[in-house]
């Protein structure tokens, strides 16, 4: 089936039917997009900014990027005015940066349903899950490989996670699925579970053109409009696989925005200083960038930075230090400086299980994104064990304590009410403040509280079995999922969705490698 024909029978459905559909869906409740009413913290003067990118510039004119097997690349490149010697590019000073400016420093993704739709870039910051891992460990305790059963309900979680705005992509990866042919499902679910925003497939080009095949099935004709964002992760140091750079070129080609993201893991692929490091990054992500502009000007794309660093003794990644820390506030100003918008942070975390560790680490990554004038943050919940696995309780942990971000995000108000001269003129020496008026106005919403955490007086706690988070987590991923409902779509859409999911899966043999 071609992307035309596909297309061609659910069309109306972008339109009314897919209007009507949304007005009558089951109202889950989410919050707005963050705005933040808080300052960046930067942690870069002029002088370093200034110097680091100018070590980029020299990095990507002295030592060049690799465009590895993608002959296609590199004639873009050489036509664009770069030095190319056999597959490494040499960008000359200022070319980069100069195809970077056509890129938007803001765009909107549109969702199914409308009042879901996000806008990625500017103050705002935009929460996804969990982006990956190849396990889980269930609210039982058991660890083991992720099934298509799993990624459902972790969709059906998102979904109905008040703190996330969107769906998000390989929530986990779906092991009882042959790898050519599980995107599909993937894709399914995030389409027919959710009405949230969701991410296209990038393991392979032919995969971006059914991510794009089946948007046009649920939106109809894109018309111009940014229904999909993909995370395309550089192989660093400054190399550009063919497989990452073809789903780009796909997604560029079709106006859906592709998140450029270094995968940088520190003192393996990239030095061990943070200078050195936010020198690579900037110049990976300037050159991708730039390719994007040269697939398409205009196209949506988002300055990734995705940082770890590395245990010296075991070689194992580490979560939530300070030179990590470090070099997201410093990546976040050089974003702001090229005006694109800014992915990093996450829940992130080495621990094997829902702990302190991963309490400690977490708390310390998340607010450090925040802190850094993130636009886009993948891996919000559910991260586990240096992101090899996807955690059910942990998922449920994290998306309760994204809350604390959207409360603080809001900054002091210093409204009328917000001095609130006038409760304490009533209160005044010695009295109290739960009765007064402007208490009674503010209370269900003054303070932030958690849906996870126990708050009852001890006796009460132990006569309920004494149960610690991850008991009280569990419990209540059971009680969302019996609780779930999907939100309504279109009968036509859905059947054509599935349709061209069932013939393409009939086109092809399965492969697991």
């Amino acid at each position: 089936m071609s992307e035309a024909s596909a297309g061609r029978r659910p069309a109306r459905g972008g339109g009314g039917a897919a209007r009507r559909a949304a007005r009558t869906a089951v109202s889950t409740e989410v919050a707005r997009v963050i705005e933040r009413n808080i300052p960046d913290y930067e942690v870069l003067t002029p002088e370093g900014l200034e110097i680091i990118e100018a070590n980029a510039e020299t990095v990507l004119e002295e030592i060049g990027v690799s465009f590895a097997d993608n002959p296609a690349a590199l004639a873009r490149w050489r036509d664009a005015g770069a030095d190319v010697r056999g597959e490494r590019v040499h960008i000359p000073r200022g070319l980069a940066r100069s195809l970077c400016a056509t890129a938007p420093s803001r765009f909107l993704q549109h969702a199914r349903n409308p009042a879901r739709s996000v806008e990625i870039g500017g103050r705002g910051m935009v929460l996804a899950p969990v982006y990956g891992p190849p396990f889980v460990r269930d609210p039982g305790g058991s660890r083991r490989y992720a099934t298509m059963e799993d990624f459902r309900s972790f969709v059906k979680l998102a979904y109905m996670s008040r703190w996330l705005h969107h769906s998000g992509g390989t929530v986990c990866e779906p092991t009882d699925v042959p790898v050519n042919k599980r995107h599909l499902d993937m894709l399914l679910a995030h389409m027919t579970l959710s009405d949230k925003p969701f991410m296209g497939s990038v393991t392979e080009p032919s995969r971006a053109e059914d991510s794009v095949a089946m948007a046009k099935i649920l939106f109809g004709p894109l018309d111009g409009r940014c229904v999909m964002t993909s995370l395309v992760n550089i192989n660093s140091p400054l190399t550009f696989d063919a497989t990452m750079m073809g789903a780009l070129e796909v997604y560029a080609a079709a106006g859906q925005a592709c998140i450029v993201s270094p995968f940088i893991v520190g003192g393996a692929m990239a030095p061990v200083t943070v200078a050195g490091t936010l020198t690579q990054v900037l110049a990976e992500v300037m050159a991708g960038v730039a390719y994007a502009q040269l697939i398409r000007p205009g196209a949506p794309v988002v300055f990734g930075a995705f940082v770890t660093s590395i245990d010296m003794n075991s070689g194992a990644p580490t979560f939530g230090t300070p030179e990590a820390s470090l070099i997201t506030y410093g990546a976040g100003q050089l974003a702001r400086r090229l005006g694109l918008p800014y992915r990093s942070g996450g829940a992130f975390c080495g621990s094997k299980l829902a702990d302190a560790q991963a309490g400690y680490e977490t708390a310390n990554s998340l607010n450090m994104a925040l802190l850094a004038g993130v636009n886009f943050m993948l891996h919000s919940a559910g991260w586990l064990e240096g992101g090899l696995v996807a955690c059910y309780e942990k998922f449920v942990m994290d998306a309760d304590q994204l809350g604390t971000l959207h409360h603080l995000a809001r900054g002091v108000d210093i409204s009328a009410e917000g001095q609130a001269l006038e409760a304490i003129r009533e209160v005044g020496p010695g009295g109290h403040y739960l009765g007064c008026a402007h208490t009674q106005a503010h209370f269900k919403e003054a303070f932030w509280r958690s849906s996870v955490f126990d708050y009852k007086p001890f006796e009460t706690w132990e006569e309920e079995g004494g149960r610690d988070t991850r008991a009280l987590a569990a419990a209540r991923v059971s009680r969302m999922l019996a609780d779930y409902e999907a939100p309504t779509l279109d009968p036509a859409v859905h059947a054509a969705l599935a349709d061209f999911v069932a013939r393409r899966k009939e086109e092809m043999p399965d492969a697991f490698g």
